[in-house]
């Protein structure tokens, strides 16, 4: 009997009974600790120390902002700021930082210009009539003012076409060159078309001529400044230009 209950629980191992396996223990070893990496530059420096490296930066930063406002402003056309400082700005950039460019070419405008344009018109009763002035750049500015794609002849047909006459006439109107007929002819054009497009009383009847005028204004310095500057236009009037006859029927509407 007792030789059967032996036989029976079969052989013992090292894990107890056969077909019976202890659980084996799961907790591993934790990983070794990283070492903390060694702290390079600004941050290995003691508290005080990274003070100290901080402000330094901050005047270097300083230093260059207002430099390169120095050497801007040198080479930036006259305005508000250095007609009020002038002498500062030489005295910072004369000599060491001298340069020999300018910052914009042409020099930007500091003046409004319209181009405006009346004309007369032969009624269809025979009676002639001259209209008042219309202004075509502010018309161009209406066009402009809020379109996200203007077209380029808003932007910049009238406006060439002065600068194309007053760069080939005199102060007196007079033309100057080959080409002071030519400027003539294409300002008076786009005058007489925008007219029979724009101005009602033009489309009732024929231009038989038109007159041009420009109004210039100063653009005003901004509120901090102590500069003062006329605010009343200036004209230049010109004298009244004949329609050729393909011009006053339309031809060029």
């Amino acid at each position: 009997m007792d030789a059967y209950d032996e036989g029976s629980r079969g052989p013992q191992g090292p894990d107890g009974p056969a077909g019976t396996r202890l659980p084996e223990d799961s907790a591993q070893p934790p990983p070794p600790a990283e070492a903390p990496r060694p702290r390079t530059g600004v941050a290995a420096l003691s508290p005080g120390y990274q003070v100290g490296a901080a402000l330094a930066l901050a005047v270097v930063a300083v230093a260059a902002c207002v430099h390169l406002l120095m050497v801007f402003l040198s080479l930036a056309p006259a305005n508000t700021v250095t007609k009020q400082h002038g002498k500062a700005i030489e005295e910072w950039v004369y000599p060491e930082f001298e340069q020999n460019w300018k910052l914009f070419a042409p020099n930007p405008l500091q003046q409004n210009i319209a181009v405006q344009v009346r004309a007369e018109v032969r009624m269809r009763d025979g009676g002639l009539r001259t209209t008042g002035w219309t202004d075509l750049s502010a018309l161009d500015g209406a066009a402009i003012d809020g379109n996200l794609a203007p077209s380029h002849t808003q932007q910049n047909e009238l406006r060439r076409a002065w600068d194309f006459f007053t760069a080939t006439h005199a102060a007196d109107n007079r033309p100057v060159g080959l080409r002071g007929s030519l400027s003539e002819q294409y300002l008076r054009r786009i005058v007489v078309m925008r007219l029979y497009r724009d101005d009602p009383t033009s489309r009732e009847g024929v231009i038989r001529r038109v007159q041009v005028r420009s109004s210039t204004t100063n653009v005003q310095p901004p509120p901090w400044s102590s500069e003062r500057i006329s605010d009343k236009p200036v004209y230049r009037l010109l004298p009244w230009w004949s329609v050729t006859a393909d011009e006053a029927a339309g031809g060029v509407r």
